[in-house]
């Protein structure tokens, strides 16, 4: 759209100026993204983009006559534009940025430009784009043949690059761990995508022509210098290898082509970690809760000191092991951190000094790294140095070994102290950035202008006693330079020689120049653009120097984080009475009294989390059907078995007492209520689909969640389909998982009588007149009750509905819908009601059919409104007047 405005208005033109000339060529490259043309000391945007600029920053829509027409302008000061791009790039825009190439000057008309970086969401590296505690990913999504998808990923802010191959169960599972900022698609597969994935991501389309194995991969090659990828163990991963090499393409597209800290390519491979679907990752609020003012595990966990670690830990909880050797190691690593509070402590204090190294180390090939930052990864080195001698001295096996890895790089460290001042500015273009004595061509610039300084002062003193105006000054100024200024007080005088030149009269002043002041004015204006030229040269020339340190410091960079890590498990652990899990390789969960790490910090001050023991194993206690009241605790229960398994396998302690803990492989839960509207799907037919999705990838080792499956539908239905689910995970072929079902259907409680792995619990209640106390202990023994007009009642239902309610009840109870005791659903009898022979399906009793004819009001109101038509307001305004009528009743 901003590609046709732009050039209706240039063929409308009578005539365009060079300056506009320039403007569409450059922006003819870039018809998709915001064009920032910088012109002087701006950067203006025009057409189209300068509307979107305008609305998007509030800055000030104008015009400009572009050679008998206008056209629409907007802009705003260079040195602002860490203030405006962010906002540009937030906002989902692409944006192309065009820098002046070279200087101004008389006998150029228009100077050279070019696009010196193109930012979008997955290519930003500015701080303020950026989460320091959040990898920033671009991603690039293949189909590849029978429903095999290559997905890459690469963080270009760190040089992390990761790529994996799988059906689309995984790779759905992969984007919702990773989360990436920008995913690019084949242009033709865009609607297929997209409708899998709805609009959960920003995407860029790149042509389909890129994504053909033999460019990419020669684009890969090429980047990593190798004549094969078998090294980085992805040479069988033709379809992943498509998705890596299209991202390398399309960085070049970005103008990011100096990427050198990129030197690695990862497979993530399916099996060294616990399989989660999307589902789990949402249900279990991992990494994000469900609800904005929620709380997720990694809320919980992440106690780290760095940027890195805190990048890390994300992965860690996104991706627990299966491999009980690195577990452990990392169980016992928690336990040394507990037991030593001095080594703890230190290691803490010289994390505390790094800042975050391995984004620092990145911005050297990008050529990003501003001179403090220089400076910061000095001092990041220096504190690893003491911190290597720490954990050398520990006599811990694992923790010598990750000292070993670590290298304080004194040679980087001494070359930066020489050539960069300790406090040196941000902006090279201010100068004073190298030290004095390392460059003597730099110091004799710096000697002439400070001795140019003296000589100024000595001309000031000079002029004064020879002319008797004694407060005679020496200023300058931009326009004109060097000058003297004598006040009217002294010129009336006529003090001032003839040999002085004026130059500019002020109201109270006049100034002078002299031969001598403009002499000496070259050669000190010389003599400062020569010096920060030549700073220019040395500092790109360290940058240069410290390419060769990059790997060397991103290794120190995971072995920090690493480290970080493990301290954080420990204090999380020490802080809130964390146990360490025994790992094993048999098919039991054992726990006692074990608790929900994020709700337990979510109590009021001064409750106590009720804990529970839970029990599973696939030989002899299989299937835990829990029965109980609404908010008794049933999902919390299901919910912290889970995370008390996925903590362990993340290699942190976990709320319990004591866990022992057979390692699973996948977890699976279908808990919740929601809809997917923008697919068409009922909140019946989601729950369906996870828990097939379930139920057709079950393993032995697989630990499976299930809460009130089929409430969506009739009783009935819902019943019979529960019923079908819990025989199946008994009785299948192909494997027994460990499961903790959830239910209010009581009716269940029948099939421990029938199934020997099956056994019934419930979450233990008190009742006391009509007040129902929730216990939230797990005990044996089904429960015939779900207290569900008492939980109405807690929430505010009026009165009216309530006592309406028991009645119903009262009668429903008299006339037991499932007679006997033993009948299961093959059994179940059609029952008398009301003086009628009535099916089950018929006691679905409808409220407005049983109740008043307030209700009936409702009830043909609801049916009336037309939803889709109706805004937010108008439905809230409805419910208010339908609320008005009963409490009127």
């Amino acid at each position: 759209m901003a590609t046709k405005t732009t050039n209706k208005k240039k063929k409308g033109a009578t005539k365009v100026t060079p300056l506009m000339q320039q403007y569409f060529s450059v922006k003819a490259k870039y018809p998709d993204a915001i064009l920032l043309f910088r012109v002087g000391d701006f950067y203006e945007t025009f057409g189209e983009d300068a509307v979107t600029a305008s609305q998007v920053l509030g800055i000030v829509l104008t015009n400009r006559n572009n050679g008998g027409s206008k056209i629409e302008l907007a802009g705003f000061p260079h040195h602002s534009m860490n203030v405006y791009l962010p906002r540009l790039v937030k906002a989902g825009y692409r944006v192309a940025v065009c820098e002046q190439l070279e200087k101004p000057s008389k006998e150029k008309k228009i100077v050279r430009r070019g696009v010196t970086e193109v930012v979008t969401p997955g290519v930003a590296i500015d701080e303020q784009l950026l989460d320091h505690k959040k990898n920033n990913f671009l991603a690039a999504l293949v189909a590849g043949k029978k429903e095999r998808y290559g997905l890459a990923l690469l963080d270009i802010s760190t040089g992390e690059f990761l790529v994996s191959e799988g059906d689309r169960a995984y790779t759905d599972k992969l984007l919702q761990s990773f989360l990436p900022s920008e995913l690019l698609l084949p242009k033709g597969r865009r609607s297929e995508v997209e409708t899998w994935l709805g609009t959960q991501f920003y995407t860029t389309t790149v042509e389909d022509w890129v994504f053909t194995p033999d460019y990419t991969q020669e684009k890969l090659r090429g980047h990593f210098a190798v004549n094969s990828m078998k090294g980085f163990g992805v040479d069988n991963l033709e379809v992943a290898q498509i998705a890596a090499g299209s991202i390398l393409h399309y960085l070049e597209t970005t103008e990011n082509t100096q990427i050198q800290h990129v030197n690695r390519i990862t497979r993530v491979e399916p099996d060294r970690y616990v399989w989660l679907d999307r589902f789990t990752i949402r249900n279990l609020e991992l990494i994000y809760p469900m609800h904005p003012q929620g709380v997720s595990l990694i809320d919980i966990l992440d106690k780290t000191i760095s940027p890195m670690g805190g990048r890390l830990l994300k992965k860690w909880v996104a991706l627990p092991l299966k491999d009980l050797n690195i577990i452990r190691k990392r169980h016992d690593l928690v336990e040394v951190f507990m037991a030593e509070g001095e080594l703890r402590g230190t290691c803490e204090g010289y994390i505390g000094e790094m800042g975050d190294l391995e984004r620092l180390i990145s911005k050297v090939p990008l050529n990003k790294i501003n001179p403090r930052e220089i400076v910061q990864v000095r001092l990041a080195l220096a504190a690893i140095g003491p911190m290597r001698e720490q954990l050398m001295a520990s006599q811990n096996a694992e923790l010598v070994d990750i000292a070993e890895g670590l290298d304080p790089c004194p040679d980087l460290q001494e070359m930066i102290q020489q050539r960069i001042l300790t406090e040196p500015p941000i902006n090279l273009a201010k100068g004073g950035v190298i030290a004095d004595g390392f460059d003597e061509a730099l110091d004799e610039l710096r000697f002439l202008v400070k001795r140019s300084n003296e000589v100024l002062e000595g001309i000031c003193n000079r002029e004064r006693e020879a002319t008797g105006i004694d407060n005679l000054k020496i200023g300058f100024n931009n326009v004109f330079g060097y000058y003297l200024e004598v006040t009217n007080k002294h010129k009336d005088k006529g003090l001032v020689p003839e040999s002085w030149m004026r130059k500019q009269t002020l109201t109270n002043a006049e100034r002078y120049i002299t031969d001598e002041l403009k002499e000496l004015e070259a050669k000190i204006l010389g003599a400062e653009e020569k010096i920060l030229a030549r700073e220019a040269v040395l500092y790109q020339q360290l940058v240069g120097d410290m390419l060769a340190y990059v790997p060397a410091i991103q290794k120190n960079a995971h072995l920090i984080a690493r480290i970080d890590c493990l301290l954080s498990f420990s204090k999380v652990a020490t802080r809130h009475r964390y146990c360490k899990p025994s790992m094993n390789e048999s098919l039991v969960i054992d726990i006692k009294a074990g608790r929900h790490p994020v709700i337990e910090q979510q109590l009021e001050l001064g409750t106590e989390y009720v804990p529970n023991d839970v029990y599973l194993s696939n030989e002899e206690q299989q299937i835990l059907m829990i029965t109980g009241p609404n908010m008794a605790g049933k999902s919390a229960l299901l919910r912290q078995t889970a995370l008390i398994s996925l903590m362990a396998q993340m290699g942190s302690f976990v709320p319990a007492e004591s866990a022992e803990l057979g390692w699973v492989d996948k977890v699976f839960t279908r808990v919740g209520a929601s809809d997917n509207i923008s697919s068409g799907e009922s909140t019946f037919m989601v729950e369906m689909n996870e828990t097939a999705s379930i139920l057709n990838n079950i393993s032995e080792r697989s630990l499976i969640l299930l809460d009130e499956i089929g409430r969506g539908t009739s009783t009935y239905d819902g019943i019979s389909i529960a019923w079908s689910i819990a025989e199946f995970l008994h009785s299948n072929p192909l494997a027994n998982p460990k499961t903790l079902f959830a239910t209010h259907y009581h009716e269940l409680n029948e099939l421990a009588n029938r199934f020997g792995r099956i056994k019934n619990f419930s979450i233990a209640t008190r009742e006391v007149g009509k007040q129902v106390i929730f216990l939230r202990k797990l005990i044996a023994g089904g429960s015939q009750h779900s207290f569900g007009i008492h939980v109405a009642r807690l929430a505010g239902m009026p009165r009216a509905i309530l006592e309406r309610a028991e009645h119903i009840l009262e009668q429903l109870e008299q006339k037991s819908i499932v007679g006997g005791q033993g009948n299961g659903p093959d059994e179940i009898p059609i029952k008398e009601v009301s003086g009628e022979d009535v099916r089950p399906a018929d006691l679905q009793l409808s409220i407005f059919e049983t109740v008043d004819p307030v209700l009936g009001k409702i009830k043909e109101t609801l049916q009336d409104m037309q939803l889709d038509g109706m805004t937010p307001i108008d439905c809230l305004m409805k419910l208010h007047e339908m609320k008005k009528w009963i409490d009127e009743q």
